[in-house]
C-alpha cells in the first residue's frame, strides 16, 4: 500500500492536470487541485469523490505570487504538510515571431515560467522545514526541440527544464525533483492558438496524439517510487512521434 501524500496539482481543470489529479487520487493520495475555472474544478472533485478518492479544490492563478503563496499556506494549514507539487499549468498560443503577438508571448512567459517560479518560491521553504518533498514540472517535448511557430513556447519550456534541473542540483537529497516532457497529447492547448498559420500547422502535428493519462501514469510512477529513488526526467510521447 502506497503511503498517502498531500499533492498539489496546478492546471487541474482539464487535460494533463485533470488526468494527473484523477490518477493520483486513485493511487490513494489526497489531491489539492488548483485552476482558474472553478466550474471545471467542481466537476473534477465530484468525479474523484464518486470514485472514492480524496480531493479539495481552490481557484488558483499561478501568475499571482500572493495567490500561489496563499494556496500553499492553506494546504499546509489544513494538512500540516505538502508532499508533492505538480507544476502543470501552462499555455500554448503558438505563432510565428513575425506575427508580432507580443501579448501572447507575455502570457506564455507569465504562466509557463513565472508560474513555475512562484510555486518553487512558495513550496521550497516548506519542503526544507519538513525535511522533504517532491517537485514535478510538466515541461514539453518543446524543451528539447524548436519548431516553426513555437519559438517563444519552446523558450518557456527550455526555461522550465533549466529551472527544474537547477533546482534538482541545488536541493538537498531529501527533496526529489522530476521533469516530465510530454509529446503530443490530447488537450485544449491547441484551441488557444489564434494565429491561423500556427493553427493549421498544429492540426497536422497533432494527427497522432496520446491520452493525458499516459502522462499521468508517468507522474504516478515518479511519485510512488521510494524516497531514495529520484526519477529525474521522463520524455513521454506517441510512438509515431519521431
Amino acid at each position: 500500500m502506497t503511503e498517502s501524500k498531500i499533492i498539489v496539482v496546478t492546471g487541474a481543470s482539464s487535460g494533463i492536470g485533470e488526468a494527473v489529479a484523477q490518477r493520483l487520487a486513485a493511487d490513494g493520495h489526497h489531491v489539492v487541485a488548483g485552476a482558474r475555472r472553478e466550474d471545471r474544478l467542481d466537476h473534477l472533485a465530484a468525479t474523484i469523490r464518486e470514485a472514492g478518492g480524496s480531493i479539495e479544490t481552490r481557484r488558483l492563478d499561478v501568475t499571482d505570487r500572493a495567490d500561489v503563496a496563499a494556496f500553499v499556506d492553506a494546504t499546509v494549514a489544513a494538512h500540516g504538510r505538502v508532499d508533492v507539487v505538480v507544476n502543470n499549468a501552462g499555455v500554448m498560443p503558438l505563432s510565428r515571431l513575425d506575427a508580432g503577438l507580443v501579448d501572447e508571448w507575455d502570457q506564455m512567459i507569465d504562466v509557463n515560467v513565472r508560474g513555475l517560479l512562484n510555486f518553487i518560491a512558495a513550496a521550497l521553504p516548506q519542503f526544507e522545514r519538513q525535511g522533504g518533498g517532491h517537485f514535478i514540472t510538466v515541461a514539453s517535448i518543446g524543451a528539447h526541440e524548436v519548431v516553426p511557430t513555437a519559438a517563444v513556447y519552446c523558450a518557456t519550456k527550455y526555461a522550465a527544464w533549466a529551472i527544474t534541473e537547477g533546482l534538482r542540483m541545488e536541493s538537498d537529497p531529501s527533496i526529489r525533483v522530476t521533469t516530465v516532457s510530454p509529446g503530443v497529447v490530447e488537450s485544449e492547448l491547441a484551441e488557444t492558438i489564434s494565429d491561423p498559420t500556427a493553427a493549421a500547422a498544429m492540426q497536422e502535428y497533432r494527427a497522432a496524439a496520446i491520452s493525458p493519462d499516459a502522462i499521468a501514469r508517468g507522474i504516478s510512477y515518479a511519485v510512488n517510487e521510494p524516497a531514495d529513488v529520484d526519477v529525474n526526467e521522463l520524455i513521454i510521447r506517441p510512438a509515431r512521434q519521431r
